[in-house]
C-alpha cells in the first residue's frame, strides 16, 4: 500500500517513447509521477533507466497505479489510439472514483473523445482529450498541449500541464481549449496544417534542387538563411539540418538515399474529411495528404516512369532568370502558401467550434502554438495580433498585416506556379493554394454554371442575384422560370 505522504500528483499509462518522456518531464518539474505499462518489462526498463532521475512510483497493476495517485486522481494515457485506448480508459474508470480525471494524450479522433467523455461522465469520471504536439523532444522538454474536457478538470489539471509545457515570453503553451472533443479537434487540424507546411517546404526543395540544380548542402544554407526572417519556424530549421546530413554508408546526401514515399498516421486525412463535412475548403491540406498518398504508390509511379508524355518542357536555362531571382521567388511563394495553410486551418477550427458549440478562441491557439509544437512559427505572433484586432476576421488573409504581405508575395507566387509547370515539376500545394486565393478574391466563380447544370438534370433549383428566393427553370417544357418554396 502506498504511503499517503508519497502519493503521485500525476500518473502516466504507457511507457513507449512519448509516455516515458512525458513522465520524465513531469518529474523534472518536481512532481512525483506514477508510471504503469501493460507490459511489466517496460515499466522495469523505465525504472532502471530513469528511476534515479526523479520521484517515480511504479506499479504492476492498474489498481496499484490508481492507489498511488493523489485525489482527485489524474492519469494520462499514452497508448495506441483505438481499442487499446478504450480498454485502458475502462480499466482506469473501474479502479477510480467520482471526480477523478482520465486524460487521453494520444492522437484520438475527436468524435471518439466526445463519445468517451459522455461515457465517463455517466460514471462520475472526468475525461479529457488532450492534443500534445512536439514529438519526442517536446514531450521531454516542453510540448504544446491542447486539452479539452470539463472545465472543472482544468482547475486541478491546468497547473500540472502548465508546469511541463513549452514557454514563450513566460507564457505556457497550454490552455483549456473547450468542452469534450475540442482539444483533439484542434490537435487534428494542427496536424493538418503541419501536412501542408511540410509538403510546401518539400515543393520548395524540389524546385531548387531539380529546377535550379542546387545541391542539398547549398539548399540547406538557403533554408538556414530563410529561417532568420519571415519564414522563421521549426520546420524550416529542421529542413536545413536534414539537407546537411550526409549518409555515413554511401557518402551521399541523406535526402538522396531516403525512399521518397511519405508515411502518414491519419490526422491529415481526418482533417480533410472533417473539412468536407463542414464545407470548409482546406485545399492546401488536402493536396498535401494526396501528395503523400501518391508518393507511396510506388508500383504505379514505377509503371509511369518514361511512359507518360511530357509535352514541350523547358530547362532552367530556358527561363532566362538568375538563380538568385528564382530563389527569392521560391521563398516568397513558400511564405504565401504557408499563410494559406494556416488561414484554412483556422477557418476549419472556427467552423468546427461553431458546429459543436465549443467556443474555441483562435487567439489562444496562436499563443500556445508559438512554442513546443511542430508548426511553431514566428508569424503566429502576427496571427494572435490579427484576431486581437478583429475577433470576427473572415479570413487571416484579410488581416491588414497579412494582406500587405501578400501584395509583396503574389507576383513571385504566380511566377513559381508557372515555372513549376514549365519545368514539369509537381507543386500541388503551391498551385492549389494560389487557386484558392484567386477563387477567394474573384468577383464571379463558375459555380453559376454548376447550379444551372444541377437545376437542368435534377431540378435542384438556384438562387438569383437580383431577388430573394429559390427558382427552377422548366428545362424540359417551355423553359420558363418558376419560384420554388424552400
Amino acid at each position: 500500500m502506498t504511503n499517503e505522504q508519497n502519493l503521485a500528483q500525476i500518473g502516466v499509462v504507457g511507457l513507449a517513447v512519448m509516455g516515458s518522456n512525458l513522465a520524465r518531464n513531469f518529474a523534472s518539474r518536481g512532481h512525483t509521477v506514477a508510471v504503469y505499462n501493460r507490459s511489466a518489462g517496460k515499466t522495469e526498463a523505465f525504472m532502471a533507466a530513469f528511476g534515479e532521475t526523479g520521484n517515480f512510483i511504479s506499479s504492476e497493476t492498474i489498481e496499484e497505479f490508481v492507489a498511488s495517485l493523489e485525489r482527485p486522481r489524474k492519469a494520462i494515457i499514452m497508448v495506441q489510439a483505438g481499442a487499446a485506448t478504450d480498454a485502458v480508459i475502462n480499466q482506469l474508470a473501474d479502479a477510480m472514483e467520482e471526480g477523478d480525471v482520465i486524460i487521453d494524450g494520444g492522437n484520438a479522433l475527436f468524435t471518439d473523445t466526445i463519445r468517451r467523455e459522455k461515457e465517463m461522465a455517466l460514471r462520475g469520471r472526468h475525461f479529457v482529450g488532450a492534443g500534445i504536439s512536439g514529438g519526442e523532444e517536446g514531450a521531454l522538454n516542453g510540448p504544446s498541449i491542447m486539452p479539452g474536457g470539463p472545465v472543472e478538470s482544468w482547475e486541478s489539471l491546468g497547473p500540472l500541464l502548465e508546469s511541463i509545457a513549452a514557454k514563450v515570453d513566460g507564457v505556457p503553451c497550454v490552455t483549456h481549449i473547450g468542452p469534450d472533443g475540442a482539444g483533439h479537434f484542434v490537435k487534428m487540424v494542427h496536424n493538418g496544417i503541419e501536412y501542408a507546411d511540410m509538403q510546401v517546404i518539400g515543393e520548395a526543395y524540389q524546385l531548387l534542387r531539380f529546377g535550379a540544380g542546387l545541391e542539398p548542402a547549398e539548399i540547406a544554407d538557403i533554408f538556414a538563411e530563410w529561417n532568420k526572417g519571415d519564414l522563421d519556424s521549426y520546420l524550416i530549421e529542421i529542413t536545413a539540418e536534414v539537407l546537411r546530413q550526409v549518409d555515413a554508408e554511401t557518402g551521399k546526401p541523406l535526402v538522396d538515399v531516403i525512399l521518397d514515399a511519405a508515411g502518414q498516421k491519419g490526422t491529415g486525412r481526418w482533417t480533410v474529411k472533417e473539412a468536407l463535412d463542414l464545407g470548409i475548403p482546406t485545399t492546401g491540406i488536402g493536396e498535401a495528404v494526396f501528395a503523400r498518398a501518391l508518393s507511396s504508390s510506388l508500383d504505379q509511379r514505377a509503371a509511369a516512369q518514361g511512359n507518360l508524355p511530357t509535352g514541350a518542357l523547358k530547362t532552367f536555362e530556358d527561363l532566362g532568370i538568375s538563380r538568385e531571382e528564382f530563389i527569392e521567388d521560391v521563398r516568397r511563394a513558400l511564405y504565401a502558401s504557408k499563410l494559406v495553410a494556416y488561414a484554412q486551418g483556422f477557418d476549419e477550427i472556427q467552423a468546427g467550434s461553431a458546429e459543436h458549440d465549443w467556443d474555441v478562441d483562435p487567439r489562444d491557439l496562436a499563443t500556445i502554438w508559438r512554442g513546443g509544437c511542430i508548426i511553431r512559427a514566428k508569424f503566429l505572433n502576427r496571427i494572435r495580433e490579427a484576431y486581437d484586432a478583429n475577433p470576427e476576421l473572415p479570413s487571416l488573409l484579410l488581416d491588414p498585416y497579412f494582406n500587405g504581405e501578400l501584395k509583396d508575395l503574389i507576383d513571385s507566387w504566380r511566377r513559381i506556379v508557372i515555372v513549376a509547370t514549365q519545368l514539369g515539376l509537381p507543386a500541388p500545394v503551391f498551385t492549389s493554394s494560389l487557386a484558392y486565393y484567386d477563387s477567394l478574391r474573384a468577383e464571379r466563380l463558375p459555380a453559376a454554371i454548376i447550379q444551372g447544370q444541377r437545376d437542368f438534370f435534377g431540378a435542384h433549383t438556384y438562387r438569383r442575384i437580383d431577388k430573394e428566393g429559390s427558382f427552377h427553370t422548366l428545362w424540359s417544357a417551355d423553359r420558363s422560370e418558376i419560384a420554388v418554396e424552400s
